[in-house]
C-alpha cells in the first residue's frame, strides 16, 4: 500500500493497533491514509433543512429559523438524523465525529439523548464525542448552564460554548468564564463556537486565549470558526495567535458552512467568512477543517464526507501548493485527533487503526477526483468500503 508520503508500505495491525509499518518491495495502486476525523458537526440539527421556514441566510436567521423545530424534537427523531449522518460519513471514511449539541431552554436535553443514542447505535463502527453547546446563549438564555451541568452529569464529553452571542462585553467574559469553571468541575475540555462573525471588533478568541493561559487549560481548548479574525487589525491578529500558540489551542475552520453564512451584508467585495487559516498554520496553531452542519437551517448542502470539506476548504484557503494539499490531509485527519487527546495519530506503530483505503496513487489525486475508500477499519476492525461499477458505451 501507498501512504500519502508515497512511501510504499506493508501495514499490520494488533487488535486494535498498528503493530508496524515496513517498507514493502512490490509498488501499488491503492492508497492508504489515516481515516478522516470531523471534529466539528451538528448531528442533531442534521436533516431537517426542508422543515425550516425561508430565512435571510445568516446566523441570526438560522438560530431563529431552527427554534420551532427544535421544540418539537423527539429523542427518537434526533437520533435517526444523527445515525444517518454518522452512517454516511462511516461509508466516506469518517471514524470519529465531534457533535457539538443543543443545550438550552428550548429543546433542554432530547437533542444530547438522541445523539447519546445514536452514538451507541453507531459504536461498532464510530466513535462519537458530545459536547454540550449552549447555542441561546448562557447569560441570554436563563436555565442554560444548569442544563449544562446536568449534560456533563448524562455523560456529554466536552464543555461548548458561544461567547459572542452575548449581548454585551461583560457578558461575554462571564459567559467564558462560566464554561472553564465547569470544564475545571468534570475535567472536561473546552470546544467552543468563537467570534462567527464578520464584526472585527468583536474579540472573544482573546478572552478564551487568556483564560486559557491563566488558568493553565494548555493543550485542551478548542475553538471553532473565529471568523472575524479575518477582519481584525494586524495587531490583534498577531498578538491574539501567539496566544493561542501559548495555550496550545486548536482552531476548527469550517468554510463549507461560512461561505454561505458570512458577509450577507456585504456589498461589491464579499467577505468570505473564514478565519487566518494560513497565519494561524504559520504561526504553529493546530488547524483543523469540520464539516459543521449537513442539511440544516445554516447550510442547505453536506453529507458527512470529510473529503468533501477537504477540496471546499482548499479553494477557500488558497491551499494549492504540494505542501498546502499535504496539510489539507492534515487538517482533516491527524490535527483533529490530536485536538482529541487519545494519544498520537497518524499511521505509525501503536495508532489506533482507524483506516481507510482507495484505489488512487496518490492523496492529490483523491482530493481531485473525491475518491470514495474502498475499505475502511475501525479499531482495527474492517467495518465499511464501497464499490463502483462504470461503464461507457
Amino acid at each position: 500500500m501507498r501512504l500519502a508520503s508515497g512511501a510504499v508500505v506493508d501495514v499490520t495491525l494488533d487488535g486494535e493497533l498498528i503493530a508496524s509499518v515496513e517498507a514493502a518491495r512490490s509498488d501499488t495502486d491503492k492508497l492508504l491514509l489515516p481515516a478522516y476525523v470531523d471534529t466539528h458537526v451538528h448531528l442533531d440539527k442534521a436533516l431537517i433543512r426542508d422543515e425550516l421556514p425561508e430565512h435571510d441566510g445568516t446566523l441570526s436567521g438560522a438560530i431563529g429559523a431552527i427554534q420551532a423545530r427544535k421544540r418539537s424534537y423527539d429523542v427518537e427523531d434526533v437520533r435517526r438524523r444523527a445515525r444517518a449522518v454518522i452512517e454516511s460519513g462511516v461509508l466516506a471514511g469518517t471514524t470519529r465525529f465531534r457533535s457539538h449539541v443543543d443545550v438550552d431552554t428550548i429543546g433542554g436535553l432530547r437533542p444530547l439523548q438522541g445523539v447519546l443514542a445514536a452514538a451507541a447505535d453507531c459504536a461498532g463502527y464510530a466513535e462519537i464525542e458530545t459536547v454540550a453547546f449552549p447555542q441561546e446563549g448562557i447569560l441570554r438564555d436563563p436555565g442554560a448552564l444548569d442544563l449544562m451541568r446536568a449534560a456533563m452529569e448524562a455523560g456529554c464529553d466536552v464543555v461548548g460554548g458561544m461567547p459572542h452571542w452575548e449581548t454585551s462585553e461583560a457578558d461575554q467574559r462571564e459567559h467564558v468564564r462560566l464554561c472553564f469553571e465547569l470544564a475545571e468541575r468534570f475535567d472536561a475540555d473546552l470546544d467552543l463556537h468563537v467570534d462567527e462573525t464578520d464584526d472585527g471588533s468583536i474579540r472573544t478568541l482573546e478572552m478564551v486565549a487568556d483564560a486559557a493561559l491563566e488558568r493553565g487549560y494548555l493543550g485542551r481548548v478548542c475553538v471553532g470558526h473565529v471568523c472575524s479574525l479575518a477582519a481584525a487589525d494586524e495587531t490583534y491578529a498577531e498578538r491574539v495567535i501567539a496566544k493561542c500558540v501559548e495555550a496550545g489551542m486548536t482552531v476548527v475552520a469550517n468554510p463549507a458552512t461560512n461561505l454561505v453564512i458570512q458577509g450577507r451584508g456585504d456589498r461589491g467585495l464579499i467577505r468570505r467568512g473564514l478565519t487566518r487559516v494560513a497565519q494561524l498554520r504559520a504561526a504553529g496553531v493546530n488547524v483543523c477543517f469540520g464539516q459543521d452542519c449537513v442539511k440544516d437551517g445554516f447550510y442547505p448542502f453536506g453529507r458527512g464526507d470529510m473529503l468533501e470539506v477537504a477540496l471546499i476548504s482548499a479553494h477557500a484557503a488558497h491551499l494549492a501548493t504540494h505542501d498546502e494539499i499535504a496539510f489539507v490531509l492534515a487538517a482533516v485527519t491527524e490535527n483533529p485527533a490530536r485536538a482529541w487527546n487519545v494519544g498520537e495519530p497518524g499511521i505509525r506503530p501503536g495508532a489506533r487503526a482507524d483506516l481507510i483505503l482507495l484505489e488512487a496513487p496518490s492523496w492529490e489525486e483523491a482530493l481531485r477526483l473525491q475518491v470514495r475508500p474502498e475499505r475502511v477499519w475501525f479499531k482495527g476492525r474492517e467495518v465499511a468500503g464501497n464499490r463502483l461499477l462504470s461503464w461507457l458505451g
